[in-house]
């Protein structure tokens, strides 16, 4: 049985991740690889963490690491050496961040190197590469960057960035660097600076060529710091008058700029140190900028623990209309959802059995139980599309972040309260909606039905444009003007507000599955027992519902001749009378069954059948197949086994 989602029965030999890691830091290169203002950054980072944490080099990153790593929260730096193919692995299954120091939607990880390189503007974020990586910045729990100016240019380019949490992070510097400043201003606070400094790497964007130029043309006299340790640097520095810096195309915070600032260096940048107009830097108290760069390390990572801690709100939302009469475990479906939402709202129709006044009564010894009445005229000729008008107004009271919506008939078993609050918080980030199992049970807890798709949508954002309703291809209007539909509906799909287009939505079901159910009905008894352990893996790894609309089927044959016929006719525009040709349990009006046919046919339905959908007469010849699932009824409906 698989126990991951990255499709594994287990963690290989081959991972080396502490058990005890919190965090999970991938770049290219670290401090002891190589010290650039990227790895230094990051590791003044490590050195103040207050979790345990754990670095891999981004060429190392393989699906086995990150199936290792599953439970821990993982931080990207730079990562242009990962295998981009891992991507939509990390965006589906892991909790991350990223700190972005450059560009790296576009493949020189500069739209101006590239502009310069192809000599046309750079196209990167069109094109796959930069599809790519925008879907895997979308997918961060927080987004970190060095620059407001780069900040603001990935967020132009990718307007759905400004969705995610965003921060501007700078450069960070550790506990040793403050106290060099400190007593490297004491050294030579009386020493007379002299000559300018040129930062002399060889990477094209750093500017050099134009910094020496501008020494030349100025008559400065300039030393040229490369491949010294940083110490070195830092005594540099506090001795000389000047910093030039003049880099080609956009560099976002470049470290030697703000330590030159601080050490009292006079600087001469052009715009292309994005930094340079930020509040922080543009400021002649270096106490501000100190202060500002010092904080840094706690604000990342107060930042980063509230990402690890979250956990989004869902409200849960339901409606009841004489649940009592109708013997629906209603109760046992709204207690279920008290099990992980903040909330639960519940839209009554207009109880008259006893319903209402015990939701009342239970919304006020639980003040997360909200429940409102909205009544309709269910003696209407088109009252069947009130179901999903229901729905509607009971989701658009809903406040939490995500809602899950289930009928009163259903109900979410209680160890899948902590597989639902870990999907809210890896939610995919290309859809508004996701479908989850449906464990439909006919005549008791032994018989799965398979007869019937096996998911329904559950799990949503809480976007005012989500609604429910008749899709736009489906909505018909009769003579009166009395909306109604078209079959392939039951008129409670989740749809947008104002266009009526069904909502996409993400599925755990794939075109396998449904050919292997689709042979399993046809008799194939391979394809039964492949889809059914297929369908076992799913209900284990992921949250659903048990739905009990055919458990009890007396009750249900019961409620089909009191209700649902009258139901389908009204949804569809269906006129039939009550005769034997019309009725799909039995060979004869519904006026001529007795309860004790009921109670024969439920029993017989049982024995010999695992399902059947009544827009047909139910043919005993052609037994339908039915699952047979490993698994334990939710507590709440105990008592009614």
């Amino acid at each position: 049985m698989l126990k991951s989602p990255f499709g594994g029965t287990g963690t290989s030999d081959q991972c080396e991740i502490p058990e005890n890691t919190d965090i999970i830091l991938v770049s290219d290169m670290f401090v002891e690889d190589y010290s650039g203002g990227a790895e230094m950054t990051l590791q003044a980072l490590i050195d103040s963490s207050p979790l345990n944490c754990h670095k891999i080099h981004s060429r190392d990153l393989t699906m086995n690491l990150l199936e290792s790593g599953q439970n821990s929260f993982w931080i990207f730096g730079n990562f242009s050496g990962m295998n981009l193919e891992l991507v939509p692995t990390v965006v589906a299954n892991l909790d991350y961040s990223i700190i972005e120091c450059d560009f790296k939607y576009c493949r020189y990880r500069s739209p101006e190197k590239h502009e310069s390189n192809e000599l046309k503007p750079c196209d990167c974020a069109d094109d796959m590469h930069g599809k790519l990586m925008s879907a895997f910045f979308y997918g961060a729990k927080s987004l970190w960057w060095m620059s407001e100016g780069q900040m603001e240019r990935y967020t132009a380019l990718f307007p759905f960035l400004a969705e995610r949490p965003n921060t501007v992070l700078s450069s960070v510097f550790d506990e040793a660097f403050f106290l060099a400043l400190k007593l490297l201003r004491e050294k030579y606070e009386d020493q007379e600076r002299k000559g300018w400094v040129v930062l002399g790497s060889p990477s094209w964007i750093k500017g050099y060529d134009a910094a020496l130029e501008w020494c030349k043309t100025n008559e400065k006299d300039y030393t040229v710091l490369w491949d010294k340790s940083y110490e070195e640097t830092l005594e540099t520095l506090a001795q000389s008058e000047g910093f030039v810096y003049l880099p080609l195309g956009a560099d976002t915070c470049p470290r030697m700029v703000i330590e030159a600032k601080l050490l009292g260096c006079e600087l001469h940048i052009n715009d292309n140190v994005q930094h340079k107009d930020e509040l922080w830097f543009d400021t002649d108290d270096q106490f501000d900028t100190e202060a500002y760069l010092y904080a840094a390390r706690d604000r990342f990572w107060r930042g980063i623990k509230a990402d690890m801690e979250y956990s989004p709100s869902v409200s849960g939302y339901t409606t009841t209309l004489n649940c009592i009469r109708n013997e629906y475990p209603w109760q046992q479906c709204i207690q279920s959802l008290l099990g992980f939402c903040s909330e639960v709202i519940v839209v009554d129709g207009g109880s008259d059995d006893g319903t209402w006044e015990d939701l009342e009564k239970w919304a006020s010894d639980d003040d997360r139980l909200k429940v409102h009445q909205v009544l309709r005229d269910w003696d209407h000729p088109r009252f069947a599309v009130f179901d999903g008008q229901q729905k509607s107004e009971a989701r658009s009271r809903a406040t939490g972040e995500y809602c899950w919506q289930q009928d009163a008939d259903e109900v979410v078993h209680e160890d899948d309260y902590d597989k639902i609050k870990q999907l809210v918080r890896n939610f995919p980030p290309q859809v508004d909606l996701v479908s989850l199992p449906v464990v439909e049970y006919w005549g008791s807890s032994s018989k799965v039905r398979m007869d019937v798709n096996p998911w329904k949508w559950r799990l949503s954002r809480n976007k005012d444009h989500i609604t429910h309703g008749i899709p736009k291809s489906l909505r018909k209007f009769d003579d009166s003007g009395n909306l109604y539909a078209d079959q392939g509906t039951d008129g409670c799909d989740y749809i947008h507000k104002d266009t009526h287009q069904v909502i996409p939505h993400a599925s755990f079901y794939n075109s396998d599955a449904h050919n292997l159910r689709m042979a399993g009905l046809a008799g194939d008894d391979e394809s039964i027992k492949n889809f059914q352990k297929w369908f076992q893996m799913n209900v284990d790894m992921l949250p659903g519902v048990h739905h009990y609309s055919w458990f009890d089927l007396g009750r249900k044959i019961r409620t089909y001749r009191d209700y649902w016929s009258s139901h389908w006719q009204s949804l569809y525009d269906i006129e039939q009378d009550d005769t034997a040709e019309n009725n799909m349990f039995f060979d004869k009006p519904w006026d001529d069954v007795t309860e004790s046919d009921i109670d024969d046919m439920s029993q017989k339905l049982s024995d010999l059948m695992g399902g059947w959908v009544f827009h047909s007469r139910v043919d005993f010849d052609r037994p339908t197949p039915h699952l047979t699932l490993d698994i334990q009824q939710p507590k709440v409906m105990s008592d009614d086994e």
